[in-house]
């Protein structure tokens, strides 16, 4: 994990490069476009713009996203409207009534990842169905945390729409690309070519 600040880094063109332990940041670095090791909104947009995600989606997303995880990911510090995250914290902002394949720092968990299959992939073994997907939800839901709920459903929801394949299953090379961020470049890489065919 890089050791300066994310204002040490900028003042000094030094590019963040997010650790290799901790997944989550590699995760989250998709969209961190100038590589600063903040993630501002328009930032969010551009990256859901760049893997495929409509201009009301990407708003929607970048509202909740950039909203939910600036406060916790910047912790002690005064507010900032321009609600950018902080990559190097973006643990700080798991939430409740997730699948778990992440630990508490952020690092990958594949015994929880191969959980995910385990309980609920039942009509393919390496793949879910959208119904799949709503039971997943459901059986995660932990307690009264309706916001750790609302993030988990709108994550795999947007998952859902972006990546599954042309049968309408989340395979689980595609679940498993998005944990450690390699399915953004995927998605990125088809969405740009797809474009380029028109």
């Amino acid at each position: 994990m890089a050791s300066s600040s994310s204002k040490t880094q900028h003042e000094e063109g030094e590019k963040f490069v997010p650790s290799n332990e901790f997944v989550l940041q590699k995760h989250a670095a998709f969209f961190d476009l100038n590589h600063d090791g903040l993630i501002y909104p328009w930032e969010t947009f551009q990256g859901f713009r760049k893997i495929g995600s409509g201009i009301a989606l990407s708003t929607i997303a970048t509202l909740f996203i950039n909203i939910t995880l600036s406060g916790k990911t910047r912790p002690g510090k005064c507010p900032n409207l321009l609600f950018p995250i902080e990559i190097k914290n973006i643990q700080r902002g798991k939430h409740g009534s997730d699948s778990g394949a992440y630990d508490s720092e952020g690092r990958f968990v594949p015994s929880k990842f191969e959980e995910i299959f385990a309980k609920h992939a039942h009509t393919h073994p390496d793949a879910l169905t959208g119904k799949e997907v709503r039971q997943l939800l459901r059986a995660n839901r932990t307690g009264n945390f309706l916001n750790g709920w609302v993030g988990a459903t709108a994550e795999w929801f947007v998952l859902f729409i972006l990546a599954k394949d042309k049968n309408g299953l989340l395979t689980k090379d595609t679940v498993r690309a998005v944990y450690d961020g390699s399915l953004f470049e995927r998605l990125e890489k088809e969405h740009s070519s797809s474009k380029k065919k028109e």
